[in-house]
């Protein structure tokens, strides 16, 4: 198992690409569902302005900029815990693999937002979104998680000299 350290590191990468993912799949389906993108960003700006801001809709620096940053701090804070269980060795891994374990990851995240955490520290994206628009967030952070996108996990092949080559 890896260090926390190191997790951390993975963590950085692969919670930002998981809350951007996340984050663009929130402003889709509120797009789709209520011609307002930033709504569902906003939700989890309650932790701060209380249960009424997760009901905005249109975008706010107060509401949109401080619900984006607190998703993108859970999002990290998840991928660091998925990093550390998970991520060493991922590289390794098949794509199916990595998405696998990102869903379960995902599939706790979403239980633990959902059933264990009091109504007022919920991300608040309920209030806007259907169930199957959730299920869809849900699935971004679980891509994002898993880094089947932008190569976040490849291996980095050995840059050999071409002086050396031709020798």
């Amino acid at each position: 198992m890896s260090t926390w350290k190191q997790s951390a590191q993975r963590a950085a990468y692969s919670g930002a690409t998981a809350s951007l993912l996340s984050a663009g799949a929130l402003a889709l389906c509120g797009w789709l569902e209520n011609r307002a993108a930033a709504g569902p960003l906003n939700g989890p700006s309650q932790w701060l302005f209380g249960r009424r801001a997760r009901h905005r809709r249109h975008a706010t620096a107060r509401h949109t900029l401080t619900g984006y940053a607190i998703h993108h701090a859970t999002a990290t804070g998840w991928a660091l815990l998925h990093e550390r269980f998970w991520g060493r060795g991922k590289a390794g891994q098949s794509a199916a693999q990595r998405l696998a374990r990102a869903a379960l990851t995902a599939a706790v995240a979403n239980f633990v937002d959902y059933r264990l955490t009091p109504q007022r520290l919920q991300p608040g994206f309920e209030a806007q979104l259907s169930k199957a628009s959730l299920a869809l967030v849900y699935a971004a952070f679980a891509v994002g998680l898993a880094g089947v996108i932008g190569g976040g996990t490849r291996r980095r092949e050995p840059v050999h000299d071409t002086a050396e080559a031709s020798s």
